[in-house]
């Protein structure tokens, strides 16, 4: 209760205060990302992504196109209409200019700001000498840690580590040339100097980034994710759910990135490197060589590959570094004005023979054997008023997997995008990640059609329709398949107010309760929120609700109200509480809650209860930054939460983030 009253108390704060513009990029980004319980992980790492851009803006005027393409919510359009515009007029002088470019609407112009910056070109522009890097590079140390105000099962008998989870963040920049880190991360119930843990935090990460060295367009030491082409070969840096594919009209993010994430998964270790051979040829190759929690059969071969990141108890610790994997690969790009033309090449292999229980039917063209290759074609061409981007890809064993997407733009205010995919049930592909329903390049074919259309000024709808088929069994349905997804959202900003109004209906075909046939799943969800923003403070109403049948019906909703005020210049709040009643985890509400840096919050709701949080950040100094987060749920209807070794027994869980940011 006394969290409750003091959530309250601050909101009342946050109406009469006076500061300065409080809406900033996260809450845009939920608007943009985060609309759709899908895709957590891959939002999580967007999140990521942005919050590094963030923290180390792009100067508009000396960004190459390479650079402009990791901003993920550009379109390719978009991409060139900024090179474009500084390449005509020299630059730009401030970044009021966004408004000139027609492709930019008003969304992305609100976004921009956070993740770019206008400078003047520094004539100087050679790789800089060690000396100047060292004097003039910028460092930062983020520490991070969540306390719970609750005991788990695991915390009294279980787990090997204590119930506190933290990590650090280091890093060093030198302006678009040197990027350096280090980060450490210990999940709650983790060993800490324990346990095999000899070096203290159960995960690192370390990495060496340098760009612009005249020919060698950018090296990576360390860890680093690659992604080319639209991922059907490899991309373990991150992809879109369907309303961003839409967004950004099928563009996907390529190329060469350091892992500065505290995930334990989807990164390769060793060297990368992409040279510019010619003006219009590029060349990427990695090399990469790292140990992989794996769980073994009694023979020692690989059984399942574990992705997790947990090391709690004896069985996690044994599973931990068991297997080895080694990966190759290459990309050579050619490009001639607005036409691009990829072939890619990855090469894989254990040291252990994979060896999935294809027994289960939804494993039973897992993938299997111990060498894996896959090569693929991509291409891209980019009009004024529309654009093609695709790939193709073979594995080993001549399996095929296929992605197309077609956009046009017959004027400046519509957008239409067509996706189709075709994903053998063989294919394999052991670092594929893309556009699809199932989270799988595998055992997939399907075709979306989306329009994104702004109305009228302050006005837009975005919507899509996607179908897809899966030939062959796959999780919850023992026969093929299919799949109805449609979403409709509006959005309506005037003045201060802002208004969104989404529905997303979905028919998906599921095992009885039998499994002797398939049934429909019928799921729909849909939000209506409200948004008033000040110079001084923001405030936010909304609503979720959430139908489910499938064997039997489930229906849920979730009221909420979210405030945010800067009482100084230094000094910002933001404030949320909720109440939520569901019938059960069927017709769970997904809610976004602001969070410490690099840190991304989307928790499930299910039951009945209230939900509140608070969050302060405090810019101590030039140097010094600090944030406090304090979050509760409470439950109605239960006296544990959880259950095996995450069981609480209570009805609450409680718990504070504390982060200190140091630059210097």
């Amino acid at each position: 209760m006394k969290h409750l009253l003091l959530t309250c108390f601050m909101g009342l704060i946050s109406l009469t205060s006076i500061a300065q513009q409080t809406y900033d990029w996260e809450d845009l980004f939920e608007e943009l990302y985060a609309s759709s319980e899908e895709n957590i992980d891959t939002k999580e790492e967007a999140f990521e992504l942005l919050t590094e851009l963030a923290e180390h803006p792009l100067n508009l005027n000396t960004a190459s196109r390479e650079e402009l393409e990791r901003i993920p919510f550009l379109t390719a359009e978009q991409v060139e209409d900024l090179q474009a515009y500084v390449y005509q007029y020299h630059g730009m002088q401030s970044l009021g200019e966004l408004a000139m470019i027609e492709s930019l609407d008003a969304l992305r112009r609100k976004l921009l700001p956070y993740f770019v910056y206008v400078a003047p070109v520094d004539e100087q522009r050679k790789f800089p000498t060690l000396k100047t890097i060292v004097k003039g590079g910028k460092h930062t140390f983020l520490f991070t840690s969540h306390l719970p105000f609750y005991q788990r099962k695991g915390d009294r008998n279980g787990y090997l580590g204590y119930p506190y989870a933290h990590s650090f963040r280091y890093s060093f920049r030198y302006g678009d040339y040197v990027l350096a880190g280090l980060v450490g991360a210990q999940d709650a119930g983790e060993p800490f100097f324990a346990y095999g843990n000899s070096l203290g935090y159960d995960h690192y990460s370390f990495y060496l980034l340098l760009r612009k060295m005249g020919r060698l367009k950018a090296l990576v030491i360390g860890r680093y994710k690659v992604n080319f082409g639209q991922g059907l070969v490899i991309n373990n840096s991150f992809g879109f759910g369907k309303l961003a594919v839409l967004s950004t009209l099928g563009r996907q993010t390529t190329g060469i990135h350091a892992h500065s994430s505290r995930s334990a998964a989807n990164y390769l270790q060793g060297v990368a490197a992409t040279t510019a051979l010619t003006r219009q040829l590029d060349l990427t190759t990695f090399l990469s060589y790292r140990s992989i929690d794996a769980s073994l059969t009694d023979s020692g071969t690989i059984k399942t590959i574990l992705k997790t990141g947990y090391h709690r108890i004896v069985r996690e610790m044994n599973n931990k570094d068991a297997a080895t994997q080694f990966a190759a690969g290459s990309h050579l790009a050619w490009s001639l004005g607005a036409f691009r033309v990829g072939l890619s090449g990855v090469y894989s292999c254990f040291n252990k023979e994979l060896t999935p229980n294809t027994s289960l039917y939804y494993h039973q063209y897992a993938p299997a054997g111990n060498n894996f290759w896959n090569v693929s074609a991509d291409y891209s061409y980019q009009h004024p008023h529309w654009s093609l981007a695709g790939e193709t890809a073979m594995d080993s064993k001549g399996n095929i997997a296929m992605l197309n997407n077609l956009s046009f733009q017959p004027t400046s205010n519509l957008s239409l995008l067509a996706v189709q995919r075709y994903y053998g049930y063989q294919y394999t592909a052991l670092f594929a990640r893309s556009f699809g329903d199932n989270g799988m390049v595998q055992n997939e074919s399907g075709v979306l059609i989306g329009a994104n259309w702004n109305i009228r000024r302050g006005l837009s709808l975005m919507a899509y329709t996607d179908i897809a088929y899966f030939s062959h069994p796959r999780f919850g349905a023992h026969a093929a398949s299919k799949a109805w997804d449609n979403l409709l959202m509006l959005t309506y900003n005037r003045q201060r107010w802002s208004l969104l109004a989404r529905y997303r209906f979905r028919i998906r075909e599921k095992d009885n309760a039998d499994k002797t046939a398939l049934i429909n799943e019928l799921t729909q969800r849909g939000r209506l929120s409200l948004t008033y923003s000040t110079t001084a403070w923001s405030s936010k109403s909304q609503l979720d609700i959430a139908v489910s049948n499938y064997l039997k019906r489930s229906f849920g909703y979730m009221v909420s109200e979210t405030g945010t005020c800067k009482l100084l210049s230094w000094f910002a709040l933001n404030a949320a509480i909720g109440y939520f009643h569901t019938t059960d985890f069927a017709s769970r509400i997904y809610t976004y809650e602001r969070g410490p840096l690099y840190s991304f919050s989307f928790p499930a709701f299910f039951g009945k209860g209230m939900h509140y949080s608070l969050f302060a950040r405090a810019d101590l100094s030039r140097h010094l930054m600090c944030i406090l987060r304090s979050s509760t749920t409470h439950y109605f209807d239960r006296d544990t939460i959880s259950s095996g070794l995450q069981q609480v027994n209570s009805s609450t869980l409680s718990g504070l983030d504390i982060q200190l940011r140091w630059r210097f």
